[in-house]
């Protein structure tokens, strides 16, 4: 596959590095970078990185230093060039492991913010594309979500975020694994993106040994939007 230099949607300044067939970021992750919010001083990681554009578009609002992990090396590559790229080594740093390997590099309790785009698809769920490095990206073959909201609760410090965007069909899972996982969902925000009128994504907001309570937010519909930017605000 060919690698291609692109736009970063219509952030100012900001391309990222893709291949021409296959693995390219999408929506969801432009929705959740949206949805993030990010205090001074915070550290921030995000889990299942990809081509690392979750921080690209953060680091277009925030100087925090953001660490991200990404186990595939090919898509590792393309992120660190993107990186390179656009001179924010100083601000992005990528790891290219298995995200459960964190504690090799940081202690419990480390991380204010964590974010995470996750494969959406159980194993058994969905057909599995031949594509090896699209099918570790849908696909639940490489970590699952419990494994994510396990690690969002150990690495985060007391009432720290985990912001997660998803299909709006695994939210029953989420409210499961993240309340017995002490880390429980506080927020909510539906996503229409085509014009079924019918919520396909959500945006999720948890919150580390928070009390029970959800607030659900009015549904967004992006559409018809031309661009993602400050929807949040």
């Amino acid at each position: 596959m060919k690698i291609v230099k692109n736009d970063l949607f219509d952030y100012p300044n900001r391309y990222i590095f893709q291949y021409d067939e296959g693995f390219k970021f999408s929506l969801d992750s432009i929705l959740l970078a949206e949805y993030v919010n990010l205090k001074k001083d915070q550290k921030a990681l995000d889990i299942c990185t990809g081509n690392a554009v979750i921080p690209l578009i953060l680091s277009t609002k925030y100087i925090n230093k953001i660490i991200a992990f990404e186990i595939q090396k090919e898509i590792a590559s393309l992120a660190q060039k993107s990186i390179e790229y656009n001179n924010l080594s100083n601000n992005i740093y990528l790891i290219n492991d298995d995200i459960k390997n964190i504690g090799k590099y940081y202690p419990d309790n480390y991380f204010d913010v964590i974010t995470c785009n996750p494969p959406y698809f159980k194993i058994n769920e969905n057909i599995i594309n031949n594509n090896e490095i699209l099918s570790k990206a849908r696909h639940e073959l490489l970590i699952d979500l419990e494994t994510i909201i396990k690690i969002g609760f150990k690495y985060l410090k007391n009432n720290g975020i985990l912001y997660l965007v998803h299909r709006a069909n695994r939210l029953d899972d989420i409210i499961v694994l993240a309340r017995n996982n002490n880390i429980n969902v506080k927020e909510i925000t539906f996503v229409i993106t085509n014009k079924s009128q019918i919520p396909n994504l959500i945006l999720i907001k948890c919150v580390k040994n928070s009390k029970i309570g959800i607030k659900i937010n009015k549904i967004l519909d992006v559409s018809n939007l031309s661009t993602y930017q400050h929807i949040f605000e």
